[in-house]
């Protein structure tokens, strides 16, 4: 494997990738540059603490607190879920991408910035400043939007499910979570998007996790390798299974808010009426 790579991209953005952490990065403010430089040199070793740890993140919490930084950002995230099977490796993507963040707004003069890591995003956001993100489906259909305010709590959107870059328990098209952090949104994507599913049905196909990748946190745990065709009722019925799991966590203040897809269908857990929404439908 090569070592960390960095690289300047179109529209003035900085791409890092090293492994399978890929990284793209926009600034704003004067501090660019500076803010560029520092998310390169953290980058430089984050893969290499990580592989070290690696064993003790595959643990499910709750566990000892690890003791590189990016792994204790991961493994405070998952804490709060607990009463689940859950290892801090849910929330890698997002812990890399809040530990970048951290380091680039170490840096003066910095008016708003965004590192995303493969659709796993930490915002930072200066009084006065805002942040919009689309949200696409599997096929690239347009299920809404994200406006963040520099007021909102939120720096963190992550999307897990089906199409994304790891193994899920259910069968989720997608799951976007927001939350304060990228770790936090990540490890709520990942248990929203398991909660999504439909047990026994034979139109989904399982597998254990570890006969599909032997270095699984998910051990012998049968994670989804294929979903067949379901009625609309059927998919109603498991999307309302995420949606419990997403309205318990917002009740917990663990999220605020989600946009859950399968087969067509969206639902979304949003703030109360008395909030000021956070995501636009289109």
């Amino acid at each position: 494997m090569t070592g960390p790579q960095a690289a300047r991209l179109p529209g003035d953005r900085l791409h890092l990738q090293h492994g399978p952490i890929d990284l793209v990065i926009s600034v704003d403010g004067p501090g660019r540059e500076a803010a560029f430089h520092a998310a390169a040199r953290r980058f430089a070793t984050v893969l290499e603490e990580l592989a070290a740890e690696l064993p003790h993140l595959r643990l499910p919490v709750p566990s000892p607190l690890p003791g590189g930084s990016t792994a204790r950002r991961m493994h405070r995230a998952v804490t709060p879920h607990a009463s689940t099977f859950v290892t801090p490796m849910a929330a890698v993507a997002g812990g890399v991408a809040d530990e970048i963040l951290a380091a680039m707004t170490a840096v003066p003069g910095l008016t708003r910035a965004v590192v995303n890591n493969g659709g796993d995003i930490a915002f930072h956001l200066a009084p006065g400043e805002a942040a919009t993100a689309r949200i696409a489906g599997l096929d690239c259909t347009d299920l809404g939007q994200v406006r963040l305010a520099a007021s909102d709590p939120i720096r963190g959107l992550a999307t897990s499910g089906q199409g994304g870059r790891s193994h899920s328990l259910g069968i989720a098209d997608s799951v976007t979570a927001l939350a304060t952090t990228a770790a936090e949104a990540d490890v709520a994507a990942t248990l929203i998007a398991n909660a999504v599913d439909l047990p026994g049905h034979p139109a989904i196909s399982r597998a254990p996790a570890q006969s599909l990748d032997p270095d699984s946190d998910l051990g012998t745990r049968p994670v989804v390798t294929a979903v067949g065709p379901l009625t609309p009722d059927e998919v109603v019925t498991a999307l309302k299974r995420g949606l419990a799991a997403a309205n318990a966590m917002r009740k917990h203040g663990l999220i605020a808010g989600a946009a859950l897809t399968l087969g067509g269908q969206t639902f979304t857990a949003l703030p109360t009426e008395a909030d000021q929404p956070l995501l636009t439908e289109t």
